[in-house]
């Protein structure tokens, strides 16, 4: 509740949490049921002695209970992604570049199991990708060492966590992208890291020739996460008895496939190109599904018979899993960055025990060279 003086509270939802009356609350805090009352709907300013009473009652801060609406500030940011004109918006921000980028929360990227608490909410859109936003609270310090990861991998979220528990300050955004829209991300200044899976058959080589390629001359490390058995997820037993894709499409069996630049629907192609099966003779190949849990989502709902994903990620679902091809995932860092806290902070876990133990019992990730430089561009 804002008072006249410009003074905002959240007395009320913090009290009812704490399953406490108003009258509850005065008479521990030693003052009357109305001046709770009257600090609830905005009527009453309360004194510095009186506020305290309130915070210690309540056992939290002042500065949980009360600020200043002037106290929150404006700022402008460059939009990660289009969003609908006159659209309230939920956003997270991060500083990338000496810029502040706002991610939208909306649809699938406002949840992971949960929804993602907001940092701003957005007043005005100024052009078609910049918007004028407020923030929620005066944690400027949280968002400066805020690290922006895109990429597709779940062992990201897993990584980020652990880190958090050792670094409480730093903070890792995790914004969902393919391979290579994560790359493009990582050019157009929208991130700090990009994780890639893309091998080329022509050179053998995984990553490197594609983030020469997008960065464009742009200098970079590759980092490497791990290797990941990548391959076809079936239903549990693997009931068909599938050993690759010609026995997929001998049984006109149904698939669903990964959007264009995803590591995944490249591996797709390149093993029917190897089998020399063209795409159309595969069911189910102009059908998407945009992440690894949707893939495996899709198999263990009986939507389909098979999908290309990792042996992790099949384990996870309870899934039978057929393998065809080993990939390094890799992280993709421009040198620009490298110096900074927060980045070395993030990287220097890699090394971590514990971030070992949550890669290593997730099944089909080989993590022997995790941390590892293996090219710069």
């Amino acid at each position: 509740m804002k008072q006249d003086s410009g003074l905002l509270n959240n007395l009320k939802s913090i009290r009812t949490r704490l399953g406490m009356s108003q009258q509850d609350l005065a008479n521990i805090a030693g003052v009357t049921r109305q001046t709770i009352s009257g600090v609830e709907s905005g009527q009453y300013a309360p004194s510095v002695a009186i506020a305290l009473r309130i915070a210690k009652a309540l056992g939290c801060q002042v500065e949980d209970l009360f600020w200043l609406d002037q106290d929150l500030p404006q700022i402008e940011a460059i939009l990660a992604k289009p969003v609908p004109k006159n659209q309230s918006l939920r956003l997270s921000l991060a500083r990338v570049g000496g810029q502040w980028i706002a991610y939208p929360l909306l649809g699938k990227d406002a949840f992971r199991q949960d929804m993602i608490p907001a940092d701003a909410e957005g007043l005005s859109q100024t052009g078609n990708d910049k918007v004028v936003l407020r923030l929620l609270d005066d944690n400027l310090a949280t968002l400066h060492n805020t690290v922006v990861i895109a990429g597709c991998s779940p062992v990201i979220a897993l990584w980020a966590r652990a880190t958090e528990r050792w670094h409480p300050q730093l903070r890792v955004h995790f914004t969902f992208a393919n391979s290579i829209d994560a790359l493009q991300s990582l050019c157009r200044g929208e991130a700090h890291i990009a994780g890639m899976h893309l091998y080329d058959p022509k050179t053998g080589e995984h990553n490197v020739p594609f983030a020469r390629e997008v960065l464009a001359g742009r200098e970079a490390v590759l980092i490497t996460l791990g290797l990941w058995e990548e391959g076809l997820i079936v239903p549990s037993g693997n009931p068909k008895g599938f050993k690759t894709l010609s026995d997929v499409v001998a049984a006109k069996a149904t698939i669903v496939n990964r959007e264009i630049g995803a590591g995944s629907r490249m591996l797709l192609e390149q093993q029917l190109q190897q089998e020399q099966i063209p795409f159309t003779a595969v069911k189910g190949f102009e059908q998407i599904a945009t992440s690894h849990q949707d893939v495996a989502q899709a198999v263990a709902l009986g939507l389909v018979d098979a999908g290309i994903s990792t042996a992790s990620v099949a384990t996870t679902f309870g899934l039978g899993f057929v393998p065809l091809h080993q990939s390094r995932y890799d992280l993709v860092i421009l040198k620009e960055y490298l110096e900074e806290a927060p980045i070395q902070q993030l990287l220097s876990t890699l090394g971590h025990r514990m971030v070992h133990s949550q890669l290593e019992i997730l099944g089909g990730y080989d993590i022997t060279k995790i941390g590892e430089v293996v090219a710069t561009v």
